[in-house]
């Protein structure tokens, strides 16, 4: 990670859960961290926690609503002009809503299209472009993706949350081809991690705590923490390596 050190890197999603985890993992190695969320209060704790570790890299807060693409612009113009650029952009945020799609409303599939696909698409697009005018060559965007963007489970609250992570699927390949077809050496990864123990489930539960709860108390998931050191594992590949996708269950789940 010693070439990271001092360089910028943006996580979107960074107020709690996988994306805080990978914020102070990255802040910790030395990196330069813009967080976004619409939370941002969260992230300046985060921020005032890492230099009370004293840890050598720098968190930035920054309050964006990734559903509003006027907010994201503005954000990478701010980067910009603050730190002249991005090298690194993990396109964490997402959400799951219980919306089936015999009886799902049309107002959640848009939001969940809003932020797991068109947010990451949008931050993905500006970050290249942004490594393009610095004449970045080493960049790396790394989509959180999960399992459901690998197979559909038996549950009809996760399938248009499963659609969205089917296009990151497509997106993250189609992503890589153009990088190779711009004679870049920007890498592109995506990492799928399965049950995590993360406030994702209570949300998608919201009107039923307990089902979350039993959910967490099944099997052993995943911690945030298992996912943020994915993201170091692939910053940290040689530069010629290009790891396409890390897919990442708990031992004891079955699907």
């Amino acid at each position: 990670m010693d070439r990271w050190k001092g360089r910028v890197a943006l996580v979107t999603g960074a107020s709690v859960g996988i994306g805080a985890a990978i914020a102070k993992s990255l802040v910790q190695h030395g990196m330069k961290v813009v967080g976004c969320a619409r939370n941002v209060e969260q992230i300046q704790k985060l921020a005032a926690e890492c230099v009370n570790s004293g840890f050598s890299g720098t968190l930035i807060p920054y309050k964006c609503d990734l559903s509003v693409e006027d907010d994201m612009l503005s954000m990478f113009s701010w980067i910009k002009v603050q730190h002249q650029g991005i090298d690194v952009c993990i396109n964490n945020a997402g959400l799951a809503l219980p919306e089936p799609l015999l009886s799902g409303k049309t107002s959640g599939w848009r939001t969940m299209m809003d932020v797991n696909v068109i947010a990451l698409s949008v931050c993905g697009r500006e970050a290249f472009q942004s490594m393009k005018e610095r004449k970045v060559d080493d960049g790396h965007i790394i989509n959180i993706n999960g399992m459901c963007g690998h197979r559909v489970l038996h549950n009809a609250d996760l399938h248009f949350y499963t659609a969205t992570k089917y296009a990151v699927t497509a997106l993250t390949e189609g992503l890589r081809q153009e990088l190779r077809e711009a004679k870049t050496h920007i890498r592109v990864t995506s990492i799928s991690p399965g049950l995590v123990e993360t406030e994702l489930t209570y949300r998608l539960f919201s009107q039923n705590p307990e089902k979350a709860a039993a959910t967490y108390k099944s099997i052993k998931c995943l911690q945030v923490a298992d996912i943020a050191n994915a993201v170091v594992y692939v910053l940290s590949a040689p530069p010629h390596v290009q790891i396409g996708d890390i897919q990442m269950r708990p031992v004891e789940q079955l699907t």
